[in-house]
């Protein structure tokens, strides 16, 4: 079946994998295959995505003119727990409609029919349209090239604040002796190793 705009806009049902089975005005149908990632510690379905998956058919059968309707509240009770690779389905009916709002009935069942939860939404209408549509797809591939030019520039950086290793070009040159350093950093004189020369010095100097 062709998506309304609302629904090829919304990426959260999207990333959950939910799929509309019905859209009619004051009803619809949506599904959703429990994932890995979608159980809490006790491994069954987190409580929060079924929910997600009730409202997600709610919003479908709310909105039924072009003015944006919203949940103003919404009770849900669980009866029954689901696991990975389980089926859930949401079903959504128009009960009662007057002005701005609107009551609806919402039950979760899984694949054998059994009922899982049972939500009752309260909608809102607005006097808000809805914003304009939009290749959700090409909007998700520009968000991941945005994240990904941010982190290659940010290693960029990294990469730059890095202090550079010494070449061996600019070690700096063994100083040359002047002969007014230090007895200790003078070069010894090759005549002090020569015993002749060594024993002929203090004659030398007496001579003077």
């Amino acid at each position: 079946m062709s998506l309304r705009p609302m629904m090829r806009n919304d990426r959260a049902s999207a990333m959950l994998g939910m799929v509309v089975e019905h859209d009619a005005p004051g009803e619809s149908r949506v599904s959703m295959t429990v994932r890995d990632d979608m159980l809490n510690g006790f491994a069954i379905t987190h409580g929060g995505l079924v929910f997600t998956l009730a409202d997600t058919a709610f919003a479908i059968a709310c909105n039924e003119d072009e003015r944006v309707t919203v949940a103003g509240g919404a009770d849900i009770t669980f009866l029954k727990s689901t696991t990975a690779g389980q089926t859930l389905t949401a079903t959504a009916v128009r009960r009662a409609r007057s002005g701005r709002t609107g009551l609806y009935d919402i039950r979760v069942t899984d694949e054998t029919g059994d009922l899982v939860a049972e939500v009752r939404g309260r909608s809102i209408t607005t006097d808000r349209r809805p914003p304009a549509s939009f290749d959700a797809p090409s909007a998700l591939r520009a968000t991941s090239a945005r994240h990904a030019d941010a982190a290659a520039e940010d290693a960029q950086i990294a990469e730059l604040a890095q202090p550079a290793a010494p070449r061996a070009a600019d070690a700096p040159a063994p100083e040359a002796s002047t002969g007014t350093g230090s007895p200790d950093s003078a070069s010894p004189d090759p005549a002090s190793n020569d015993p002749q020369r060594s024993a002929a010095l203090p004659t030398t100097e007496v001579s003077r």
